[in-house]
Formats: C-alpha cells, structure tokens, sequence
C-alpha cells in the first residue's frame, strides 16, 4: 500500500518506476517557475544578526539543450494529445528556454495523469509567466473537459512597480481525472455589520452566513519573514493552502502525493489530516528539512511512519554519491548528524575548511550559543586535515569540530584528535571529545556526534501541528 514515504530522486524516474497507475488520489505540485533565478534557502545567524546565511537549493533557469531536446523528442514521438501541443509551442516559441521549460514538464504531468485515481485530483500552482502555457498542456492530457478551476491565490506582500500593476497573486489549476472526482466544496463563516444577506445571528449577536469559498483566494497569508512557520526555504508555502486543498479534494486514509516537495509543506499538511503521502524532491538538502520540520510538528517518533528512499543504503552507496554529485554528498552526510551546510561561495580563508555547522545551547537560561564545526572528505584523508580542522576550530572559537569521512582514518589522526583534548559541557557536567572522527560506515551503524544531546538549535523549528481550525473570514 503506497504511503508516508520521501524519494530523493529525479521525480521522473520515481513515477515511472515506483508509482502504480491509478493509485493516487490528490496531487499538488508546485514546480520551478521558469524565473531564472537563483533560490536559496536561508539559515539565520546564530549571534542575533541580521544576516542570512544562503545554500543554493536550485537555479530556476531552464536552457534549450541536448536534455532538453531529447525530452522534447519523446513526447513527441510518443504521440497522443500532448504531441501536437508540444510541437505547436516549437513552431510559437522555437528553441527557447520556455520550450525547455515545457519539454521538462509534458513528461512529468504525463506520468502524474498515469498515477491519479479516477476519482482523483491534480492542482498545479504556477503563477502567470507560464500558466498559460501550462494550461494548454493540461488541457492535451487530462482532457478540456477535466479542467475545473483557475483558482487565484491573492496576496500583499513585497514591493511593488510604477511600470505594471504589482504582481500579487499565483495560480492553481485544478484538473480531474475524470467524473467520479471526489470534492468536499469548504465554506468559510462570513460576518456583516447589518442583516443584508445573513441567515443566522451567533451568540455574540453578530449576523453572519455559511458561504461557499469561491475561485479567488484572498484569506490565506503567504510565508513571510516574521511567519511562524517559516522555514527559510525559497517558495515555501503555507499550510493552510495546502489544507485546504487537500481537505476539499480528498479523504482521510487516501494517498497525497507532492513531486516537487521542497521543505515539505503539502507532506505536513496530509500527515496533519491523516492522510497518506507521498514526497519526491532531488535534494538531499530539502529531504533533511522535511525530516526536521515531521520532527518538529508532531514529535520524534514520526520518523518510524514513514520510508526515505533514494538515499545512500550503505557505504558503497555513499560512494557512489560522493562519486556522482560531491555537494549532494556532503549534504547527506551534515543531514545524518543533523547539521546544516555552509555555502561554498562564502568560503573564504579559514572557512574553506568548513563545510557545516551544528548549533546547541547546554546552559540554564539564554546561555550563550555553542557550536560545531564539521567538515566532510569523500577523498582520501590524512593527518594534515585533522590539523587543518583543529585551526579552524581555533580560529572560529567553536567548541567541537568533526571530521566525516569516506575513508578509514589513519592512526596519526586519531592521535591528533585525541590530543586536542575535551570541551566541557557547563550545563551536563560532562566532557565531549574536542576533536571527532566519524566515517560514513559509523553513520550506518548508528554513530553520530559527541555533545549535549537535545538541544541543537541549528534549524528554524516548525511550529507543532495543531487541529485545524475552522476559517473566519471578517468583511
């Protein structure tokens, strides 16, 4: 039975190969605009400061090359609905990043029309630079007549422009797969100050009426930075979007899957309304923030309700990542010790030694932060990394550095770590090593970092997950 499992891998080769047609019963997606720019995830600083620091989570630049191309030729080929669509945006946009853009995407909603249940639902956010075009290719695969809504998600944030309108508002296009769709239309509870048009008076005495909620969304507040759920993951949506949709177009004990899941907002929101998911990112980065924001809202026996699957099973595994993406594979490795990742482009100096950092807090009160400096080697290693890593400790006046390792360390590193001597832990009244080895091979057998356990402050906590409330909505 499908459910409560996260895939770290390209979500094509996860469809094809892992999802059953006709076995999901609400997909949303949400994926990459086709904005060219860069989305970073965003890790406040430690010492109160304003700054920011930012890991690349991905460029949202698409090119008309070879992949491309190749995506382009086997919707093509593989004729039906979508083929003459996709052959007209060639012969409209020509070789352009929109028609790469497109070419990625054709086979993706392909494989999720495969996957969905007759009585199932697809909502696709975008926002206008390519909804129409996506909604043309929506209409080639699930059929003109599926298409049921252009929902309009409203919102005032950001700046604005003298040149155009402001831009403040995304789409969600809602397909079925066919007429047995199951929808629960919500109502929101709408008050007025006179008797026009209410059917009821509430306790209070005010005068109100159940209404259908409508196609233009304007009560739902985008993630912003004071959010309490904000996570700093770029495009990060709120919850109660997700709610909503999937409380009207699904229920408890069906299957929700996301394919392009980032931090995890859809895979909270079904968890939250006992439903059963299905979480597919590329990242390791973005699968380790999801781990931490289940964690955080509903407690730390949820990682035994669910599966990962896509990461390294053992340490042939994880050479075969270091091997075939070195910052996938260090992000793994920070994600097991529950550390977060420096950005590379701000290595400069003694930074070009560190590759993550783990935050803790083992003082009665608003003791002072203390941290861990990790650095990560897929290659082959030797005492000189062991003295690199002690100087950068020094110099950062860090409490712990850890070295994780592909490779078996050699004795005058061992020696090296134990002769830097222990940080004593204030509120534990314990020692921890100063220095640390860990291999990859001690990460699969359980290992991980020396210090006071439980009380990491390295990631932004997600709020605990709490009834969902019925929506108010004051005119």
């Amino acid at each position: 039975m499908l459910g409560n499992t996260l895939y770290c891998s390209d979500n094509l080769e996860v469809l094809r190969e892992h999802i059953p047609a006709e076995s999901v019963d609400l997909i949303y997606l949400d994926p990459p605009f086709k904005s060219n720019q860069d989305y970073n995830v965003l890790f406040r600083e430690q010492d109160d400061s304003r700054s920011v620091a930012q890991i690349k989570a991905f460029r949202d630049t698409w090119q008309w090359d070879q992949t491309a191309a190749a995506a382009y030729r086997e919707v093509v080929e593989a004729g039906g609905r979508a083929s003459p669509v996709m052959q007209a945006f060639r012969t409209f946009l020509g070789p352009s990043d929109m028609l790469a853009y497109l070419s990625m995407m054709a086979p993706r909603l392909l494989e999720l029309h495969r996957v969905l249940k007759p009585t199932g639902s697809l909502y696709l956010h975008c926002d206008p630079t390519a909804s129409h075009y996506l909604k043309l290719l929506l209409d080639a695969i699930f059929g003109p007549t599926s298409f049921r809504n252009e929902i309009i998600w409203a919102y005032r944030t950001g700046g604005v422009s003298k040149r155009y309108w402001p831009r403040k508002h995304d789409v969600l296009l809602f397909y079925v797969a066919s007429e047995r769709y199951r929808h629960q239309p919500p109502k929101e509870r709408i008050f007025y100050e006179s008797e026009f048009f209410t059917t009821q008076v509430d306790e209070q005495g005010r005068h109100f009426a159940d209404v259908y909620i409508r196609d233009v969304w304007g009560d739902i507040k985008p993630i912003i930075n004071v959010s309490r759920e904000r996570l700093g993951y770029p495009t990060q949506k709120p919850e109660l979007l997700l709610e909503r949709i999937i409380q009207a177009s699904s229920n408890e004990g069906d299957v929700v899957l996301d394919p392009f899941c980032g931090c995890g907002a859809a895979i909270a929101a079904a968890q939250k309304l006992d439903r059963r998911w299905i979480g597919i990112d590329i990242t390791h980065l973005a699968i380790n923030l999801i781990r931490h924001r289940l964690q955080d809202a509903f407690g730390t026996d949820i990682a035994q309700e669910y599966a990962v699957t896509g990461e390294p099973e053992d340490v042939a595994g994880a050479e075969a990542l270091a091997q075939d993406d070195r910052f996938q594979f260090q992000w793994w490795a920070l994600g097991r010790v529950g550390a977060r990742p420096v950005p590379t482009e701000r290595k400069r100096g003694a930074d070009q030694g560190i590759d993550g950092r783990l935050y803790f807090h083992d003082e009665a009160g608003n003791g002072p932060t203390k941290q861990i400096i990790i650095s990560v080697k897929s290659g082959r290693v030797s005492v000189t990394d062991m003295r690199d890593l002690r100087g950068v400790v020094e110099c950062e006046d860090a409490d712990i550095g850890v070295l994780i390792t592909l490779r078996n360390p050699t004795q005058p590193m061992i020696t090296e770590a134990a002769d830097a001597g222990f940080y004593h832990s204030p509120g534990w009244d314990q020692d921890y090593p100063k220095l640390q080895i860990l291999t990859v091979a001690d990460l699969f057998d359980g290992r991980g970092i020396q210090y006071p356990r439980g009380t990491s402050t390295t990631y932004a906590r997600a709020p605990r997950a709490e009834p969902t409330a019925r929506i108010e909505h004051l005119l």
